[in-house]
């Protein structure tokens, strides 16, 4: 049912509307009896509210009651926590309010208690801060001081805990924005721990620039040492860990060719031939001005940011219908109204988007002269005709939706971009991608991988960027156990609220069903939960490994790499791993599907340390905890 939501149509379209249900019906049940996702709302109670996102949601157990919680970012707004009780998660609750970026969470301490890393961004530049760092205690975080030598200054951006030297604790990756002050020093700090959970100065990898720190912790060369994949501006770096905390630019090395435009990176060993192989997103952000305009709803959609705001008129009668205007302080509630310029009164908050109805007779007219640059942010008026007038002077990124637009000029949009699937051929990376048949055009903007159907195969869930006036519908393609993907085109993981972009997703098992679901974000929109019946019927087998600490307690489980062998068939995940752009997850709930293989399954767990554990699970469809509490 999924096509019907993306457009309102009159009646004349009801026989339409039919004839697409009756084929998603046969296309479903052409897919190996799979049903998809639907939407939950009892079990993830939400703000209501549209709101500017950051990053993918981060998963973890943080209390520890054997159900996984949430971190969710509101940019600009606060991180707030979503408490999973038994598999109905309670309404957000808020731990610290402001303008904060990557989120990262792990024991660095060995004490048993998670610590979450939170970097807080720095005003663009005037507001230099270091990240804040709390302890959970049972459903309580407790704020911590600083360390001896306080964590650096800066515009935060990325943060990650990951045991970068083997020892077994959690090191810190504490990334800037570049500040101009520091005229080109780096500012991507790697941070040592001593072993008792003082972070302490070690090194900086190269200075990034503007939006380029953005990564994902892997280990390409299967070496059992932490490499990264640098992107977010220009091409993509690929650092190689070596011995301490060094890491070598292998770049040319080892990729096939120069990747740009890359907007997500995940790992993914999709032929299950034991090393990592790599998924990008590659897509294009909005530009200066871009408009989006459909006719038959009538709808338009615009984005601008740093400078003049020009729309043509408006042919939309008395009534100016807008829908989801957003742009950030210092303009998110300055709208002049009117040849007069009033200023238009909010009730309540205005950080998240904001629906407005103008009549003519409130809104008469448009000054011939604005004063941009004394009063910036949005003016509008009714100049006649049935028209209406949408300008002014906007520094940071604005979005918005006006209905009932007569007609308006086209745009010529920039065609999408390919993502690109890289094999792993040991020493150095092929280009997979067609063979995969993973080839589309889009703008991509996040990824994440799971075995969503259980056959033992892990699959790829993109976002894509969307175009303001449409659902946005994700795009799935599940692994067929032949090194090759299907798309899924009946799944209904769609956002419907308009004016809002494709940015953050996520996977988590939140009701423990042995089945992965998906939270998803968008930014300037909703948080949504996807609930998974993906092959309900077919009930493929499935089991969930809960890794605690090494052997001798001396690693966390995070970063353990967990390998399964069964048969002739051998799977691995890494506890912790994501696509996300500047944070990293604490899940340590692996999950592994096997179609219908339900014969013993052997298990290794390897944590970051180099010590190993085996064990022989019989039972399948359950939780087997492996390590130490």
């Amino acid at each position: 049912m999924s096509n019907i939501i993306y457009k309102s149509y009159k009646c004349k379209w009801v026989i339409k509307f039919i004839i697409i249900i009756m084929v998603t019906s046969i296309g479903n049940s052409q897919n190996n009896g799979a049903i998809g996702f639907n939407e939950v709302f009892k079990e993830f109670p939400r703000q209501d509210k549209n709101l500017r996102k950051w990053d993918a949601p981060v998963v973890a157990d943080l209390d520890q009651d054997g159900y996984l919680d949430l971190l969710i970012n509101d940019h600009g707004f606060g991180i707030q926590v979503c408490w999973n009780n038994r598999g109905e998660f309670a309404k957000p609750y808020d731990i610290i309010m402001g303008d904060l970026h990557g989120v990262s969470v792990g024991d660095i301490d060995f004490d048993g208690n998670l610590e979450v890393i939170m970097s807080r961004g720095g005003g663009s530049g005037s507001n230099a801060r270091n990240s804040k760092m709390y302890r959970i205690v049972g459903r309580e975080f407790v704020p911590l001081g600083d360390f001896k030598e306080p964590l650096a200054m800066m515009r935060g951006r990325t943060v990650g805990f990951v045991d970068i030297d083997n020892d077994g604790d959690l090191d810190l990756l504490n990334f800037a924005f570049p500040d101009g002050e520091k005229k080109g020093t780096s500012e991507n700090y790697i941070y040592r721990n001593d072993g008792n959970g003082e972070l302490i100065l070690d090194s900086t990898l190269p200075a990034s620039k503007v939006d380029g720190q953005k990564v994902l912790i892997t280990d390409f060369n299967n070496d059992n040492v932490f490499d990264i994949v640098m992107y977010g501006h220009g091409n993509v770096i690929m650092y190689q860990g070596g011995e301490g905390f060094t890491f070598k630019d292998v770049t040319k090395k080892i990729l096939p060719k120069n990747i740009d435009e890359v907007t997500g990176v995940a790992e993914i060993d999709y032929d299950n031939d034991g090393d990592f192989d790599l998924y990008f997103t590659r897509g294009l952000e909005f530009k200066i001005g871009e408009t989006f305009f459909d006719k038959e709803s009538k709808t338009l959609g615009f984005y601008t940011k740093r400078g003049e705001l020009k729309l043509n008129d408006l042919e939309t009668g008395d009534i100016l219908e807008m829908e989801n205007f957003q742009s950030q302080w210092p303009n998110n509630d300055t709208y002049f109204i009117g040849e007069a310029s009033y200023d238009y009164e909010f009730e309540g908050e205005t950080h998240s988007g904001k629906d407005i109805k103008l009549v003519v007779s409130n809104a008469l007219g448009f000054p011939d002269n604005p004063n941009y640059k004394e009063k910036k942010g949005w003016y509008i008026g009714y100049v006649g005709n049935q028209k209406w007038r949408i300008g002014g002077f906007l520094w940071a990124p604005a979005t918005g939706i006006v209905h009932g637009v007569k007609d308006y000029p086209d745009y010529k949009h920039p065609d999408g971009l390919e993502d690109i699937l890289l094999e792993n051929k040991g020493k150095k990376f092929q280009d997979a991608t067609k063979k995969a048949n993973l080839v589309f055009k889009e703008h991509s903007n996040a990824v994440t991988i799971a075995d969503f159907d259980n056959n033992g195969y892990n699959d790829i869930l993109v976002v894509p960027r969307g175009n303001l006036i449409n659902a946005n519908k994700s795009i799935i393609y599940l692994n067929n156990g032949e090194s090759n993907f299907e798309r899924l085109e009946e799944h209904d993981i769609i956002s419907t609220e308009l004016g809002a972009i494709g940015m953050a997703v996520e996977t988590i098992d939140y009701n423990n069903d042995g089945r992965v679901d998906v939270v998803l974000g968008n930014e300037r929109g909703k948080w949504h939960l996807f609930k998974n019946s993906l092959n309900k019927a077919k009930k493929n087998n499935f089991i969930v490994i809960k890794i605690g600490a090494s052997p001798s307690k001396k690693a966390t489980a995070l970063g353990a790499l967990v390998t399964v062998n069964y048969g002739k068939n051998k799977q691995q995940l890494r506890v912790g791993t994501t696509g996300a752009q500047y944070s990293l997850g604490f899940n340590n709930y692996v999950h592994f599907g096997f179609g219908a293989y339900n014969q013993p399954i052997k298990v290794k767990v390897k944590w970051t340390n180099g010590e190993t554990f085996e064990k022989t699970i019989t039972k399948l469809n359950t939780t087997t905890f492996i390590g130490k509490k």
